[in-house]
């Protein structure tokens, strides 16, 4: 990855912290938060740099490490009685216009592609859409819940079809990664994810774009 330019890793440092900064305006920047993400960057920085997701022929896949942890912790915040209180006290709105990041993620997934790091059907010429989220995510954001303007279907379904469309990718990042378990791009394989600093796009910045669906789904749900 050494043949990346500097104004690649700049613009992923500059999405990463835009992503945390929304993310925690969005939680009331909370400690516990904090810390938990800290410790969780930390982590997976050392195991990045240290190629640990380079080793790809091992199943499970060790990108599993990179992935899960933060899905479980989800799942056990939308079940427990502390995490429903934890949830119900967000404010949809603040999570919606975290969307917007999703426009830098795919110009760098673009950029990515050009310097034949990840496959052309993660990006927005093949089979990634996501980024029209980014794009509509103000437009939600403000008549949604500053005008008031969009009904609460509007907004529910604006949510799903986004949740799917990152569910899309995912899927296909997964597939065309050089895993066991590799179903596209042989020809070019998607690599990037396995190295420091573009894990934390799967590590960090996708399970907070999860998070902020499922929240305000269930919120417009109730």
């Amino acid at each position: 990855m050494e043949h990346l330019p500097a104004s690649l890793y700049i613009l992923f440092a500059f999405t990463a912290l835009l992503t945390l900064v929304l993310f925690l305006k969005a939680v009331g920047f909370s400690k516990t938060l904090i810390g938990l993400l800290f410790l969780w960057i930390i982590l997976q920085s050392v195991l990045s740099i240290s190629a640990f997701y380079q080793v790809t022929n091992v199943m499970p896949p060790r990108f599993m490490l990179l992935v899960l942890p933060p899905v479980v912790l989800i799942i056990i915040t939308f079940l427990t009685k502390s995490g429903k209180t934890f949830i119900d006290g967000l404010d949809p709105g603040k999570l919606t216009i975290l969307h917007i990041i999703r426009i830098p993620v795919e110009i760098t997934l673009y950029w990515l592609f050009l310097h034949k790091a990840v496959p052309d059907i993660m990006t927005f010429e093949g089979r990634n859409f996501d980024i029209l989220c980014g794009i509509t995510a103000p437009i939600v954001y403000y008549f949604g819940y500053i005008k008031n303007v969009f009904h609460k279907n509007v907004l529910l379904a604006w949510n799903i079809i986004c949740l799917l469309l990152l569910a899309n990718i995912v899927g296909t990042a997964v597939l065309s990664a050089p895993f066991p378990i590799q179903q596209f791009a042989f020809s070019q394989p998607n690599i990037a994810l396995l190295y420091f600093p573009f894990a934390l796009l799967p590590g960090v910045i996708v399970p907070i774009v999860l998070f902020a669906h499922l929240v305000a789904i269930r919120k417009l749900i109730r």
